[in-house]
């Protein structure tokens, strides 16, 4: 087979005239070459040829033009929005979430006795924090993480465990305070269990770290070394750490001290350690130190605490001070509570009832009808008093507290064997009219104190109650005499016996000795104030009077006697108004004095209320202690005796 030539090229030649037909219709044959013959009739065409035309690209690129220009203009709005209109707002923001800024407690003052000794400090602790974000199915992989943190932490921390588990589900926060004011050892312990969960679960894929969002920031806790020594005095620190009570609450202000501020950088909630921090240090709180005599403290509290047990009471207290300074040297209470552990205390028990409580003193009071007798000079410790089994008054027939035939007395033996119709009879001497004499003895109850506050500013310290004399009923006339129909709080009835014994001089009582600021700088207490309310010669009749009443066989005070020690003392038994119904039922027990009678420096009173068991009479179950309190005392500021001899006022006479 040879190769082909290439196809030649066929040019048309020129045209040439149609062939004519043969005769007879015949078809004349084209010769080679020839090209095929056309039927003139036909209308065969060949078919067209289309062409596909490209449309024109204009609009869609005017349609993309102008939708990119709008998603521009949306993003210069914004641009223009977050740069310039809301720029501040977006910078605070940026601040606020870049930096941190957390308060820095400041330290709590303490709280001593007049030598130094510490009844309420504060010590470092933990506040128990988490960040609920780290509690999510999405953190931990399982769906009760809090739930399974609740249960770990609830006995730790002491805590519900179902309101842990709230907590831990907070939403929107990354910070709750789970706890405040945990020991270092609470958080050693949750410490200890997060490093073992976090063990566990590098080891076991399947299991999760639940306390990995537990935390703590210092802190400090409140404590108080003696337990329920002084609680009433001292008071509390409440969760926010503010005092709630007692001088926490009375000084709170000097003690808190003044909080200081941190500000650091932070990035996923961690401080960044390159970028450094600002701040304003805490200010520690001052210090105080209180006139209390804390060994002095804990016998008057064991003393009233036992007796209340003994009597079935509903309560006692004893005040110590010193007459020659008024500085209250113990205030017990009984019952008590521990400040440190409010939650197992008796809701009852809480405050300060030696100055919260009102109550009609009794026969105690009438040292001060008495003070007023001698000081008018309207009769003498030997004045004679006739007092009969019955004395008529107003509305009343009156009687003392025992039954017996017609007493011939002196003033000193009507306040030696507390003759209530004696004292009703020497107080009818202030006057020519009775409103006069009461005008007079009400001057003098003023001059001592009651009805008005003590001056010590103790929170919730009642002034008690004593009605002007023009509103005194029938029966009030006489019974204020001797103690009834008139209301006062323990601190106030021992400063009438203090004003006694130191010369007639009533001093403003005192609780703080000083202050101690963070510069170690102690500022002393301001001077108390004070107010002559009888002459020294009045004062001294009335303590040899007093000591008739301890010393004399026919006294009502023969359990207060001391060995080696001469004893001023009144005995006290007054009806008791019960707080819940408004009506008298029980009696309020009583006992108030000082010593050395000669040379005065302490005075203790003590007051029982609503003795159910066994004796009720003042001298019965208060002047034992009277006599404990004060001999420890005695010997705790060796205080010697004087070895004078006692006055030996007579108490009767023969008529």
């Amino acid at each position: 087979m040879t190769d082909r030539e290439p196809p030649r090229r066929r040019v048309p030649g020129p045209a040439r005239p149609a062939r004519q037909a043969r005769p007879g219709g015949g078809r004349q044959r084209p010769g080679p070459g020839a090209r095929p013959a056309r039927r003139p009739n036909s209308t065969w065409r060949p078919p067209p040829v289309r062409v596909l035309r490209l449309g024109s690209p204009r609009p869609r690129l005017r349609m993309v033009a102008l939708a990119l220009t709008l998603v521009m203009l949306v993003f210069v709005v914004r641009l223009l929005q977050v740069q310039a209109v809301d720029a501040g707002a977006y910078a605070a923001k940026a601040e606020a979430n870049r930096y941190v800024v957390h308060t820095i407690a400041a330290e709590r003052g303490g709280i001593t006795d007049r030598n130094g000794v510490s009844l309420a400090t504060s010590v470092d602790a933990n506040d128990i924090t988490a960040d609920p974000t780290m509690f999510t199915r999405e953190s931990l992989k399982v769906g009760d993480g809090p739930e399974q943190a609740a249960a770990l932490l609830a006995p730790i921390i002491g805590q519900d465990q179902a309101q842990l588990a709230k907590k831990l589900r907070t939403a929107n926060t990354r910070y709750v305070l789970l706890a405040r004011r945990q020991t270092p050892q609470v958080w050693t312990q949750i410490k200890d269990l997060k490093a073992a969960l976090a063990q566990k679960a590098r080891t076991d894929k399947t299991a999760a770290n639940v306390l990995a969002g537990v935390f703590s920031e210092p802190s400090t806790k409140r404590v108080y070394p003696g337990g329920d020594l002084a609680a009433a005095l001292l008071g509390w620190v409440n969760a926010e750490g503010k005092g709630g009570g007692g001088i926490e609450q009375q000084l709170d202000k000097e003690l808190a001290g003044k909080p200081g501020k941190i500000r650091y950088t932070q990035s996923g909630g961690r401080e960044v350690p390159t970028a450094g921090s600002t701040g304003t240090p805490a200010v520690p709180g001052t210090d105080v130190e209180l006139t209390i005599d804390r060994d002095i403290q804990w016998a008057a509290q064991n003393a009233i605490t036992q007796q209340v047990r003994d009597s079935r009471a509903d309560r006692g207290y004893v005040i110590v001070q010193d007459t020659r300074t008024g500085e209250i040297l113990a205030m017990a209470n009984s019952p008590g509570f521990d400040p440190g552990d409010l939650a197992h205390a008796d809701p009852a028990a809480l405050g300060n009832a030696a100055v919260q409580d009102a109550f009609e003193p009794g026969s105690t009071a009438k040292l001060m009808s008495m003070a007023a007798v001698l000081e008018e000079g309207v009769a003498t410790p030997g004045t004679h008093v006739v007092v009969p089994n019955r004395l008529h008054r107003g509305d009343r027939l009156f009687q003392d507290d025992v039954d017996h035939e017609t007493w011939y007395l002196t003033l000193n033996g009507v306040l030696a064997r507390s003759s209530n119709i004696g004292t009703i009879l020497a107080t009818g001497r202030l006057g020519k009219t009775q409103p006069e004499a009461n005008k007079v003895l009400y001057s003098y109850l003023r001059k001592f104190g009651i009805g008005g506050y003590t001056g010590i500013h103790f929170p919730g310290e009642t002034k008690g109650i004593l009605a002007p004399p023009e509103k005194w009923s029938t029966s009030q006339q006489y019974t204020v005499p001797f103690g009834q129909g008139f209301s006062l709080n323990a601190l106030q009835a021992a400063s009438i016996y203090s004003t006694i014994a130191n010369g007639g001089v009533r001093i403003q009582p005192s609780l703080v000795r000083g202050t101690k600021g963070p510069d170690g700088r102690f500022t002393p207490a301001a001077e108390p104030a004070k107010q002559r309310v009888v002459s020294a010669e009045t004062a001294k009749e009335l303590s040899q009077m007093l000591e008739s009443v301890v010393d004399d066989e026919q006294g009502t005070g023969l359990k207060a006697r001391i060995p080696g020690y001469r004893v001023a003392g009144k005995t006290g038994t007054a009806n008791r108004v019960d707080p819940a119904t408004g009506r008298y039922r029980g009696y309020t027990s009583s006992f108030a004095g000082f010593a050395p009678a000669d040379n005065p420096r302490i005075t203790v009173y003590c007051a029982i209320q609503n003795a159910t068991k066994g004796n009720y009479y003042g001298g019965q179950i208060c002047g034992p202690i009277y006599k404990q309190v004060m001999t420890f005392a005695l010997k705790t500021l060796q205080v010697p005796p004087t070895g004078a001899q006692t006055a030996n006022l007579p108490v009767d006479y023969k008529p």
